[in-house]
């Protein structure tokens, strides 16, 4: 193993910059292989199947998630987590699509009112990301705020989710309440060796990015359309990142709910005293 172990200094930075990335695009394999298989049904999917294309994702997603469990890349709380978000999620099209936030365009057998089946899912790779990461990169908190709180936090997010369509969106004031709930709290993350870390809320606002930029690739691909987008497809609005935001908070704490919050234990503080994630890697022998 010492044969192929990084020098010191910048290589490996750079062997632990690689496994990060290779770590998360594992983690985001349920929605990788969701988000793929919506490019490729757009551009390839036949107008004249006798399978619409929404019913054929829906039992494509059926089968990823079976394989997964299957092969035992996803372990059966993780699967949990996914049936609990597919639950929330398919809860809140039934209200948005009546409401008129967004549709579906196409048609489809697999569905609940004007919602298809498959779009669960899209909420349960969320689910699936986070149970994952959680997992790869055995993650530890610090200053984390006592689970109740979280709760509470998170229902009232859910609720304005809803009730901004008749009262007052407090969104402005949920974005104040977690930064006052979740400002001093650090997840600490192992990517090779040595723990590294970073705010908590910075983790949730750089995964509701990439989630925006996933959005984007799926009304692209026709899986729903904004106001807006029924004529031809167009860049979603940069305001969205603050419902995603919102989301991921809701996300974590579901996620918690069957993940340990594990403390930070006072070797891994030793182990992670060269600082914040930033700070240089650590080179050691095996």
């Amino acid at each position: 193993m010492e044969a192929f172990e990084p020098r010191p200094g910048w290589r490996a930075w750079v062997y632990e910059f690689l496994l990060f990335g290779i770590k998360q695009g594992w983690a985001c394999l349920f929605g990788g292989l969701l988000l793929a298989l919506l490019l490729a049904t757009h551009f390839f999917y036949p107008d004249d199947a006798p399978l619409h294309r929404y019913d054929f994702l829906t039992l494509a997603a059926i089968a990823i998630q079976a394989g997964m469990l299957l092969l035992r890349l996803e372990t059966l709380r993780e699967a949990a987590v996914i049936l609990i978000f597919h639950v929330v999620g398919t809860v809140m099209e039934l209200f948005k699509t009546a409401a008129g936030s967004w549709i579906y365009p196409e048609e489809s057998l697999l569905r609940i009112g004007a919602v298809p089946l498959f779009s669960g899912f899209m909420y349960a790779a969320v689910g699936s990301y986070i149970a994952r990461i959680w997992r790869i990169f055995d993650f530890r908190f610090t200053r984390y705020p006592p689970p109740w709180i979280t709760w509470l936090l998170a229902a009232a997010v859910y609720i304005n989710f809803f009730a901004h369509h008749w009262t007052v969106d407090i969104r402005y004031i949920l974005f104040a309440a977690t930064l006052l709930v979740f400002g001093r709290t650090r997840i600490h993350f192992r990517v090779w060796r040595t723990y590294r870390w970073m705010p908590l809320i910075v983790g949730q606002f750089l995964v509701a990015v990439f989630i925006w930029f996933a959005e984007n690739i799926a009304t692209f691909a026709n899986a729903w359309n904004y106001p807006g987008q029924e004529a031809g497809w167009e860049l979603v609005g940069l305001s969205k990142l603050g419902s995603w935001f919102l989301l991921m908070l809701i996300s974590f704490v579901l996620v918690a709910l069957v993940q340990p919050v594990r403390p930070l234990s006072p070797p891994d503080r030793r182990s992670n005293s060269a600082g914040s994630w930033t700070s240089a890697a650590r080179s050691r022998s095996w």
